[in-house]
C-alpha cells in the first residue's frame, strides 16, 4: 500500500516523501487505518517493522485536523531514554512541514533540560514523548496538566513492565481523561500485558506482526563455549573487524566493560554502553556508531531495542538472551533491507535451555561452529529436537 493512499494532509505527504517513504510496512498498513478511525489498539510488533511511523503518522494528521486545543494532546509513554530520543527524531522529520509540535523528556539531563522540559509542559507541546520515571518527577512539582490529552500510547509495553514501571505507568494514565484513544505496542504479548492492557484499552483493535522469522540473508551462528573461552572467541572472531559494524551484546554490565577493555587492547575502535555512563556520554557514543566513526559497540541489555543503526555487519549475543523473542530483537539489527549481515552467539553449558527455546522459535536449530583448538575443549551441545 502506497503512503498517497492513507489520506494524509499534504504538509504530512510532504514529510513523507523527504524521508523517502513509498510503500507501507505491514503494520503500519493495518494499523493507520484503524488509528484514524479513532479506536483503541493493541500491536505486538518488534523493533524494525515501522512500528513508530505506524502510530506516528495517523496521530500528526489527527492532531493537525482536531479541535483540541491542550497543552499536551499526545502523550507516547517508553521504557528507555534511547527509544524517546529515537522516537523523537522520528516525529521531528515526519512533522517537519506541518505545525505539530514534540518534545522528549527523559532522565539523567542537568538542570537546564528539566526547566526546558517543565517550559514546554505548561506552555504546551503538541506530543510528549516521555520514559515514566522522568515524568513522574514533573507531575509531583505540580505544574503538569494532562487534562486535555486525547490520545496515550504505551510503547515497548512489556519492557516497561520488565522494568518495574507498571505502578509509574498507572499513576499517569490515571491522570489523562477516560474519554481518549489509547494505543499499546509491545514485542510480547504475556499475561501481564494483556492485564494491563485490559486496565487501559476499550475494545482494542488486536494487530500481531511480531512473530516474523529473522531475515533469511541474516547468517546465524552459535558456539557452545565455557564462560572463560567468551572473551577469546569475541578476540578471534573480531580479529578482521577493522572497517566493519559489529554490536555484541552482554547481559552485564562487568562483562560489557572487560570486553571493552580487551578490544581497545587489540586496536580495534570500539566503545561501551551501559547505566554506568551519564545519559549525554550514552547518547555520543550511539551517535559515533550510527555515523561509523565507531565500529563496534559493546552494550548491555539496555539498548537491545532502543538503537537505531543501518548496515550493522555483525550481531554478537556474548550471553544468550533471556527471552527467545530478544533474540529476533537483537540478530534483527543485522541483514536490515537488502543487506546481509551474521549473527553469532556464545552458548556456556547453563544457557542451553535458553538457546534451545530459541531455535524451537525459529523452528529449526541453528548451525553450531567448531570451536578453535587452541582454546581447549568446548561443552557438548544437546542437539535441538522439534516437538512432536
Amino acid at each position: 500500500m502506497n503512503f498517497n493512499e492513507f489520506g494524509f494532509e499534504p504538509q504530512l505527504q510532504e514529510g513523507i516523501h523527504a524521508l523517502g517513504f513509498e510503500t507501507a510496512t505491514p503494520i503500519q498498513e493495518q494499523a493507520i487505518p484503524v488509528i484514524l478511525q479513532g479506536k483503541d489498539l493493541i500491536g505486538t510488533a518488534q523493533t524494525g517493522t515501522g512500528k513508530t511511523a505506524a502510530f506516528l503518522l495517523p496521530l500528526i494528521q489527527k492532531i493537525m485536523t482536531g479541535e483540541g486545543k491542550g497543552n499536551v494532546r499526545a502523550l507516547v509513554i517508553v521504557p528507555t531514554r534511547e527509544l524517546a530520543v529515537q522516537i523523537d527524531q522520528h516525529m521531528e522529520g515526519l512533522s517537519y512541514f506541518t505545525p505539530v509540535s514534540s518534545i522528549a523528556i527523559y532522565g539523567g539531563t542537568e538542570g537546564m533540560v528539566f526547566t526546558r522540559e517543565k517550559q514546554a509542559l505548561t506552555e504546551g507541546a503538541d506530543m510528549v514523548i516521555c520514559t515514566p520515571g522522568r515524568m513522574i518527577a514533573h507531575v509531583n512539582m505540580g505544574y503538569v496538566d494532562f487534562s486535555e490529552v486525547e490520545y496515550l500510547i504505551l510503547d515497548e509495553a512489556d519492557r516497561m513492565l520488565d522494568m518495574g514501571f507498571f505502578d509509574d505507568i498507572m499513576k499517569l494514565v490515571n491522570l489523562l481523561p477516560k474519554e481518549r484513544q489509547t494505543l499499546m505496542f509491545s514485542a510480547t504479548m504475556p499475561k501481564a500485558i494483556r492485564q494491563m492492557a485490559q486496565k487501559v484499552l476499550k475494545d482494542p483493535v488486536e494487530i500481531n506482526i511480531a512473530m516474523s522469522k529473522p531475515a533469511e540473508k541474516i547468517l546465524q551462528l552459535a558456539y557452545s563455549v565455557y564462560d572463560n573461552q567468551k572473551l577469546p572467541l569475541t578476540q578471534y572472531l573480531l580479529q578482521g573487524a577493522k572497517g566493519r559494524t559489529v554490536l555484541v551484546f552482554c547481559s552485564t554490565k562487568s562483562s560489557t566493560k572487560v570486553l571493552n577493555r580487551a578490544l581497545q587492547q587489540m586496536g580495534l575502535n570500539v566503545s561501551e554502553i551501559h547505566s554506568d555512563l551519564e545519559q549525554k556520554e550514552r547518547e555520543d557514543v550511539l551517535n559515533r556508531f550510527r555515523s561509523k566513526s565507531l565500529n563496534v559497540l559493546v552494550a548491555t541489555d539496555i539498548v537491545s531495542r532502543g538503537i537505531d543503526v543501518e548496515n550493522i555487519d555483525m550481531v554478537v549475543n556474548y550471553d544468550v538472551p533471556h527471552d527467545a523473542e530478544d533474540y529476533i530483537h537483537r540478530i534483527g539489527r543485522t541483514a536490515r533491507a537488502a543487506a546481509s549481515g551474521i549473527a553469532v552467539t556464545f552458548i556456556s553449558p547453563k544457557e542451553q535451555q535458553k538457546f534451545s527455546a530459541i531455535e524451537r522459535l525459529l523452528g529449526k536449530p541453528v548451525h553450531k561452529g567448531e570451536v578453535p583448538l587452541q582454546f581447549g575443549p568446548a561443552p557438548e551441545y544437546r542437539a535441538w529436537k522439534p516437538r512432536n
